[in-house]
């Protein structure tokens, strides 16, 4: 329209964010305007700071790109982003990986060191070791429910870029004699990070822990706004002033925190959470893995949630192995019944990735791969917690004891089982030029970035958090990944969109 005008020409720009798309500009080609962009640029997001040890490339698609359309653009980015921060935080003397997708990673890393021989860089290293994580290594945690405060926020209303969206009437403020006429009808919009205090302290607890240290700030709180009344001279009025802001963000913070934990616990207290609970505890420690459970049949007959179905039926194949045919042919056929024929293609979809399998070889690792790396433990502390099982209440996460044996004493003492979980395992050394060896200090932590390619979920951040707290861990951890994710938008991202026919 623009050329057809006779004013003035005016120039156009394209920017694409993360990056520039080959189909993209063929369309505008083939509409006959991509001569008109004077310039086409791409601003690369590969790695965006969440929190002060998290980063993420939100890149949605990305578990579904690798497993299943075999494509590895986002491999590729995941690669570009590691070397970024190696140009800004030193060269990553020691590189571990398990998996196909972290094995691609490592060698694109070297590849691209290779290339660009100008990239060695004299800046002393932050980072001692990089964790390359494939999310298939470890395809049951995502699947079960998160029990840490952050994860069930994630869970129930889900967390879309440290923002979550919750039901306003229980934020609404309580004015005396009002009926309840002007309930605030907009989602209440919150900002979840470590910079609010309160958060910081109580998002990595699980949540049966969260509610004592609730009622302990909240007396805290109260105690202090309790001091205006012993201040007696204009320096104590001056000074309570001055901490008044604090306080006051103190006060609204507990109170939001407070509405949060009052509509969880309304969910957790349910009895369908609890019955859920027990048949994913069930499967965890290995009871009755291998026949059609009453509970999923249950809830499919009653036409419970799809998704909810899934994530039972794939976390009762990962902890079996797969399922015998008989089994599996069972549940799908159920499934399509109730469903609808078109969640073939979505089935399907589960089987490709790995989650939904029958058993070959009629052997089940998962007891060996249970017992070795003590994945579950049936004593769990949920107050003071003394091992990584409390964000699950008795499962400590696959993907997470990897990365704490890797710490100590090392993966040489868990070959066997490696050996058992999918893709390679292996590990790479970069030469730093000399000079920027580290002299370990007395008592100064390592620095470990594990990278989860395919998505990582807030009960195994919480657990890595809770590794680098330990008072003779030793190791502090920086978490990447491709995405944040829990069970439900997991399957969801692997679930077949049908468009409705066209007429």
């Amino acid at each position: 329209r623009e050329d057809r005008g006779r004013s003035p020409q005016r120039d156009f720009h394209i920017l694409f964010v993360p990056r520039r798309s080959l189909l993209c500009e063929q369309w505008l080609k083939e509409q006959g305007v991509l001569g008109s962009f004077i310039h086409r640029e791409q601003y690369s997001l590969d790695l965006i700071p969440f929190d002060g040890d998290l980063l993420s490339m939100e890149s949605e698609s990305a578990f579904k790109e690798c497993y299943l359309e075999s494509d590895q653009t986002s491999l590729y980015h995941a690669a570009k982003g590691l070397m970024t921060l190696q140009a800004l935080y030193g060269t990553i003397p020691q590189i571990f990986g398990k998996g196909e997708c972290a094995r691609h990673v490592a060698n694109m890393m070297m590849r691209m060191k290779r290339e660009f021989p100008g990239s060695q860089n004299s800046i002393f290293p932050v980072f001692d070791t990089l964790l390359l994580l494939d999310r298939n290594v470890d395809l049951l945690t995502p699947l079960a429910t998160q029990l840490t405060y952050e994860g069930l926020i994630d869970e129930i209303y889900g967390i879309q870029n440290t923002y979550v969206k919750l039901p306003p009437e229980k934020f609404a403020p309580k004015k005396q004699g009002e009926g309840a006429k002007d309930l605030p009808t907009e989602p209440k919009k919150l900002q979840l990070n470590s910079a609010e205090e309160l958060y910081a302290e109580i998002r990595d607890k699980n949540f049966n822990a969260v509610g004592s240290v609730l009622s302990k700030k909240a007396k805290i709180i109260s105690a202090a706004f309790e001091e205006r009344h012993h201040a007696k001279t204009v320096g104590e009025i001056k000074q309570f002033v001055s901490q008044l802001p604090h306080m006051q963000a103190a006060r609204s913070s507990l109170a939001n925190h407070t509405s949060i934990a009052e509509l969880i616990k309304d969910i957790t207290t349910s009895e369908d959470f609890f019955d859920n609970l027990t048949v994913e505890q069930e499967f965890m420690s290995g009871i009755d893995t291998d026949k059609v459970n009453n509970y999923i049949e249950d809830c499919i007959a009653q036409k419970h949630p799809l998704i909810k179905i899934l994530r039972l039926v794939c976390l009762q194949s990962v902890c079996n192995s797969g399922l015998k045919q008989k089994v599996l042919d069972h549940y799908k056929r159920e499934i399509i019944q109730t469903y609808g024929y078109e969640h073939v293609l979505t089935l399907n979809n589960l089987e490709k990735a790995g989650l939904l399998k029958p058993q070959t070889g009629g052997r089940n690792n998962y007891p060996t791969i249970r017992k070795t790396l003590r994945l579950w433990m049936d004593d769990v502390n949920e107050q003071n917690p003394n091992d990584i099982s409390y964000v699950y209440s008795g499962y400590a996460p696959l993907s997470v004891r990897l990365a704490q044996l890797l710490a100590r004493p090392g993966w040489r003492s868990i070959e066997e089982v490696l050996k058992m979980l999918p893709g390679p395992h292996f590990e790479e050394r970069q030469q730093l030029p000399t000079g920027l060896q580290k002299k370990r200090q007395q008592g100064e932590n390592r620095v470990t970035l594990v990278f989860f390619l395919g998505g990582v979920t807030y009960a195994e951040i919480a657990a890595l958090r809770f590794l680098s707290q330990m008072e003779d861990g030793g190791t502090e951890y920086v978490i990447a990944t491709t995405k944040l994710i829990n069970g439900t938008s997991w399957i969801k991202s692997l679930m077949e969109k049908l468009e409705p026919a066209p007429f």
